[in-house]
């Protein structure tokens, strides 16, 4: 979990929304600039899930650190309620229990190591956790590290996640449970959600919304609404539709 500083102009008034308009960004390289997003807009609601596929090298992950403060736009505006990013990686740190890693969060919001335990342990029950709160990561399978490291997240008490193929590193099958937990804890504990993934099946089965993006310099090609009823079974004939209804705008020369 990373906890963005706040930086202008970041805050919605009111909201836990997300607001990008017309952003742009380009880094500098040996062999020249590469520009990663050129007029990239993209709007999340409050306790919205959206979705974003495109294809590798397009700035997913630029936008997701742009969402959360980490960079700055080179032009265009991009404003949100406070946002904590969850990388691909857990980042958990191997000395620590996977209690005292999920109460990191709360640790760096000053509240001190026993009070912080105490906060967490319930929710690592909630998690599918309990019996595990003093294991060490290395002794978690890779979906309890990933349960940890979103429990972490959740614990920033940020009203926006921004996740980041959380789940890419998973075999088959773990994945696939991951992602069915996933929704039932954000129907239960809603959030503002941006998750970027190269799953669209998983973008159809998690997400309100999903924005497609082109080949770099990333912007947004298409939007798929996602009006289904959870939960959602990747065998059902309108998520099988709408699977093929993105992966048609990803195909689409731009």
């Amino acid at each position: 979990m990373i906890e963005a500083p706040p930086q202008e102009p970041r805050e919605l008034d009111g909201t836990g929304g997300v607001r990008v308009e017309l952003v742009s960004r380009t880094f500098a390289a040996k062999r020249g600039p590469i520009q990663a997003l050129s007029g990239m807009s993209l709007h999340a609601g409050d306790r919205e899930i959206v979705a974003v596929v495109g294809p590798s090298g397009c700035g997913k992950t630029t936008l997701l650190e742009l969402i959360c403060g980490l960079q700055r736009p080179d032009s265009g505006v991009v404003a949100c309620a406070p946002a904590a990013l969850m990388p691909q990686r857990d980042l958990l740190l191997p000395w620590l229990s996977a209690i005292d890693n999920a109460a990191l969060a709360l640790r760096a919001r000053g509240v001190k190591r026993e009070g912080a335990r105490a906060l967490a342990a319930p929710w690592l029950v909630r998690f599918g956790l309990a019996g595990f709160e003093q294991a060490r990561p290395a002794a978690l399978s890779g979906g309890m590290r990933q349960r940890v490291s979103f429990l972490r997240s959740m614990l920033a008490g940020k009203p926006v996640l921004a996740l980041d193929e959380p789940f890419a590193a998973l075999d088959a099958i773990t994945r696939g449970e991951m992602q069915s937990w996933l929704g039932r804890v954000l129907s239960t504990e809603p959030r503002t959600v941006v998750l970027v993934t190269h799953d669209v099946e998983e973008a159809v089965l998690i997400a309100d919304r999903v924005v497609v993006m082109s080949p770099r310099p990333g912007r947004a090609v298409a939007e798929v609404p996602v009006a289904l009823a959870r939960p959602r079974r990747r065998t059902d004939p309108e998520v099988t539709a709408l699977r093929e209804q993105v992966y048609t705008a990803l195909e689409v020369p731009q």
